[in-house]
């Protein structure tokens, strides 16, 4: 089959679930991952003919599509701020929102500054990861529950070649962190139960629960454990920063001030939610 032949038959096997913008980015990823052609080949070439072998491959991942399982998690790897890391279900897929995280942290400090720093919850290790390799002389420390994701999180260090402390705990049963830090960051489970109904079906039905939900009754267990560590753990002028829940902004602000904190500052995503904090201990 022509490359453009089976662009339209993929394009009309999935437009009922995605939009289009979404089908021609999964298209192309397929493409350039399994036939070996980029976005400017499949446009120069569109006679090109597919095997049946690679055919029958991609018949295989559109039936997970339509399934609406991640594209993400079948070519098991994706992109964060420029670097590759690899994904399974073990891990949530690291966002955009996440890599404005990143990119604050960065304009917060100075590549040269020899920085001691702490990312809880780390998943794929995609914030620590890439603080690493734009702070080369920052000691970085990286902390999850979950074992299966610090297995992934450990290849990712190693397929980026960079040095990264991680380590099993549970945050809300840790007494006390290792040590004293510059910075510490957190994007810790934040979506409440009661949100699950406006969560996209991919998600809710692949990511892993345990690193996205949290109680309605208490949506800010993870933001008060971890913030009441940072008072003693964070150095003179260190700072905290956390991805937050949009809807649970001011109520984040409200909490860290009343521990104690100053200079709470709230920003806004590129979707224009509230969507990050970074804040001093003093």
């Amino acid at each position: 089959m022509q490359l453009k032949q089976y662009k339209s038959y993929f394009s009309e096997q999935l437009k009922s679930i995605y939009p289009q913008t979404e089908i021609d980015s999964f298209f192309y990823l397929l493409i350039e991952e399994y036939v070996n052609l980029k976005r400017i080949d499949i446009t120069l070439r569109p006679d090109f003919e597919i095997s049946s072998e690679k055919k029958t491959l991609l018949d295989t991942i559109l039936v997970q599509l339509k399934k609406e399982e991640p594209v993400q998690y079948i070519l098991g790897k994706t992109e964060f701020y420029g670097l590759p890391f690899e994904v399974n279900e073990s891990t949530l897929i690291p966002r955009p929102e996440t890599e404005e995280l990143v990119e604050w942290i960065l304009e917060e400090t100075n590549i040269n500054d020899k920085l001691n720093i702490l990312d809880i919850g780390t998943g794929t290790g995609c914030i620590s990861i890439s603080l690493k390799k734009h702070l080369p002389n920052a000691t970085i420390s990286a902390i999850d529950i979950s074992k299966e994701a610090l297995t992934v999180a450990k290849k990712n260090a190693i397929l980026n070649n960079v040095d990264i402390s991680f380590i099993q705990q549970d945050i809300l049963t840790a007494e006390e962190l290792n040590d004293k830090f510059d910075v510490i960051v957190s994007n810790p489970p934040y979506v409440c139960e009661l949100e699950k109904a406006a969560i996209k079906k991919n998600v809710l039905d692949n990511e892993p629960h345990l690193a996205l939900f949290v109680e309605n009754d208490n949506p800010l267990v993870f933001y008060e454990k971890i913030a009441y560590l940072a008072k003693v753990h964070l150095k003179e002028k260190g700072m905290l920063f956390f991805e937050i829940n949009q809807y649970l902004g001011k109520e984040t602000v409200k909490m860290l001030k009343n521990k104690g904190f100053t200079q709470v500052k709230l920003q806004k995503d590129l979707f224009g939610n509230d969507r990050m904090i970074k804040t001093i201990f003093k």
